[in-house]
């Protein structure tokens, strides 16, 4: 639910926000003492915020991976890779910000993973995205999971979304965590609460 402590669970995983108690690695890192290492190997696509509407679709490529410390010769590289993925070879020089809403989501998405981090954090990605263009997204999520061997962190609504990426749910209630495993546990919880609210998902990998 709302104010559940997703978002904020995440800041902390991605070395962001300083937990009050506990422990957590990232990709062998402690949220602690090793934040900037952290930052190093993960990607992250924020709810509100992943591009930049007034660059193009190449522009947000190219600063992105600068920011991430790509050369040029494999900026370039990655950079028609991942236009011909997303099939935007003739948007490259299109504004970000004319674009519709499901291509915006799967280039935030993309751009997250440039760098081919160990892990990637996605805060609501399929959030005001119609039907189809939500599926079109889990389906590249998927894609680059089994492609690149990559950890997909995501904290969602979506039930769909679960029931097609996910290979392990965790049900976050007052920042606390009240069930975790797959889908088919979910639905047998002893928590009624939880089983209730996973019983009606439907879906299938994409």
């Amino acid at each position: 639910a709302n104010g559940a402590g997703k978002t904020t669970a995440m800041r902390m995983l991605c070395g962001l926000s300083v937990p009050s108690s506990g422990q957590a690695t990232i990709a062998g890192y402690d949220i602690y003492r090793e934040t900037e290492q952290i930052k190093k190997h993960i990607g992250y696509m924020s709810q509100k915020f992943s591009l930049y509407e007034d660059l193009t679709v190449l522009e947000n490529i190219r600063f992105f991976g600068g920011i991430y410390g790509l050369s040029k010769t494999v900026l370039n590289q990655k950079s028609e890779e991942l236009l011909a993925t997303l099939g935007l070879e003739q948007e490259s020089r299109t504004l970000v910000g004319s674009l519709p809403l499901g291509w915006k989501q799967k280039l935030a998405f993309s751009v997250a993973i440039l760098h081919e981090p160990r892990i990637v954090f996605l805060d609501e990605p399929t959030s005001g995205l119609d039907p189809i263009s939500a599926s079109e997204f889990d389906a590249l999520i998927r894609t680059l999971q089994q492609t690149l061997g990559l950890t997909v962190f995501m904290v969602t609504h979506d039930l769909a979304s679960l029931a097609n990426i996910c290979d392990r749910i965790a049900a976050l209630v007052k920042g606390r965590i009240v069930a975790t495993g797959s889908l088919e546990t979910m639905k047998a919880s002893a928590d009624p609460w939880v089983r209730t609210y996973f019983s009606g998902i439907r879906g299938q990998r994409v």
